[in-house]
């Protein structure tokens, strides 16, 4: 019988309850790092982390039919779009139901992850926290979020603001604008809320200013979920889905610029579009006022760049996040970890006994994209999976760049993936690696133990992971 893999899962949100389940599941070995005091990651409002930047008014943008584990769905008594806090619930449910919980080692941060390259334990992996204690594993599965480290504009722009600058991370409740004059910067889902809460409560209308537009999808089209409408015309090359989705959308709502917003850099399907039904209405009230780009600061000023200024107390950077992975070298991650290059957006293409799940920029929800590459992990790490040889996965990575390069430009090309051909592409690869061992292709081994025989008589093994 096969040695099980010992694993460190690191991170507690999402990605890593969810890889976690899939490493139990196949009996392996699990140690999940959280630096924190509870599951959910950046869900978990109060999480001690202090890396969440959920706010009181914040919910799903993608629907709970679309979002939720196929393991364990979310209950037939929510709301399409529940609470952050509901997910939440969820996610440590979650954890409980599937013996996650008791595999996590809360309040423990991880500081350095190592690969041993010499001596009886060359090719495992060290991983030292914080405290200084250390521990070795066959493998490390990395699951710590990319949506934590507050990327603020840069460079600046010219000028000196006197007023209040703020980061959407830090942003809580609308009680922080109250009676004031306030200008969020940014097109995104976090700046569309913002905007809104801080509508009912600023001293004037709330100026959303962006030099690029992005498609604005409400929640709900033609009385069903928008992205239920999207899953419906997922089978279709995406130029297709496009021009169909843009179509209903224009019938449903009209266009960004008939509401004063900048028009869309681009289609949809390729920039990332904002999901939200309510600024819409703030806007069409003009409790939301509509600005160009910032030229420059100019103290309880603000000059935009179509020339109009106006007088601000108030700036909240919704400009979005860095990937940071702290923990690991430039030797693993390359001098930008966004431009990173992974087999099926999980495998390292030096060694894939390091795997990330959840590094990732999905058209659609995170969970089902994470459950699946789990699942892939699992497989890989249980020995029911083999990978293809190394100059092949180079080769598929140098593929997938170029179709992402086409399709979505240089924003982050290396991270995109199309949700539903993503989620589909899982079980196929997975078929696909068990017909790689037929046909005599190595399974991952423990190096952790003594390498045990293989038998003579197949190379398949019983336990099977299934997507």
């Amino acid at each position: 019988m096969r040695e099980s893999a010992r694993v460190a899962v690191i991170g507690a949100g999402a990605a890593g309850l969810a890889t976690t389940k899939a490493l139990l599941d196949v009996g392996a070995e699990v140690v999940t790092y959280e630096k924190g005091d509870r599951p959910g990651g950046l869900w978990n409002q109060h999480n001690r982390s202090g890396l969440s930047a959920a706010y009181d008014s914040l919910h799903l943008n993608t629907s709970k039919s679309r979002t939720e584990f196929t393991d364990h769905p979310m209950s037939t008594s929510w709301v399409d779009y529940p609470s952050a806090e509901l997910v939440a619930v969820y996610l440590a449910d979650y954890a409980d139901t599937f013996g996650v919980t008791e595999r996590i080692r809360f309040g423990a941060t991880v500081v350095a992850v190592d690969r041993e390259e010499s001596g009886p334990h060359r090719g495992t992996w060290t991983v030292t926290c914080e405290d200084g204690t250390t521990d070795r594993y066959d493998a490390v599965v990395v699951a710590n979020g990319h949506n934590w480290d507050p990327r603020w504009p840069s460079p600046g722009y010219p000028g000196r603001f006197s007023g209040v600058q703020m980061h959407a991370h830090d942003y809580r409740d609308p009680d922080v604008f109250r009676d004031r004059r306030v200008l969020v910067v940014g097109m995104g889902n976090s700046a569309m809320d913002i905007a809104v809460d801080a509508s009912y409560v600023a001293a004037s209308p709330v100026l959303l200013s962006a030099r690029h537009g992005v498609h604005i999808v409400p929640k709900y089209l033609f009385g069903r979920p928008a992205d239920a409408t999207g899953g419906a015309i997922a089978g279709l090359p995406w130029r297709m889905r496009q021009r169909l989705a843009e179509t209903m959308l224009r019938l449903a709502v009209g266009r960004p610029e008939d509401y004063g917003l900048p028009a869309p850099a681009g289609g949809l399907f390729q920039n990332h579009p904002t999901i939200s039904d309510t600024i819409l209405h703030r806007l069409t009230h003009g409790e939301v006022v509509a600005r160009t780009g910032i030229e420059r600061l100019a103290g309880d000023h603000v000059v935009f760049a179509d020339g109009r200024t106006d007088k601000v107390d108030t700036i909240v950077w919704a400009t979005g996040y860095r990937v940071t992975i702290p923990f690991l070298s430039e030797r693993w991650l390359g001098p930008d970890p966004e431009k990173m290059q992974l087999h099926h957006r999980v495998f390292h293409l030096d060694d894939p006994s390091l795997a990330f799940v959840g590094l990732m920029q999905s058209t659609g929800a995170a969970l089902p994209v994470v459950e699946a590459q789990a699942k892939l992990v699992a497989a890989h790490l249980s020995g029911t999976y083999a990978l293809p040889a190394e100059a092949e996965r180079r080769r598929i990575a140098d593929r997938a760049l170029r179709e992402a390069r086409a399709r979505w430009g240089e924003k982050r090309p290396a991270m995109r993936i199309d949700f539903d051909a993503y989620v589909a592409s899982v079980p196929r690869e997975l078929k696909t690696g068990r017909k790689r061992l037929d046909a005599g292709a190595s399974p991952f081994v423990s190096r952790l133990v003594p390498p045990q025989p293989r038998p003579a008589t197949s190379t398949a093994t019983t336990d099977e992971v299934t997507a």
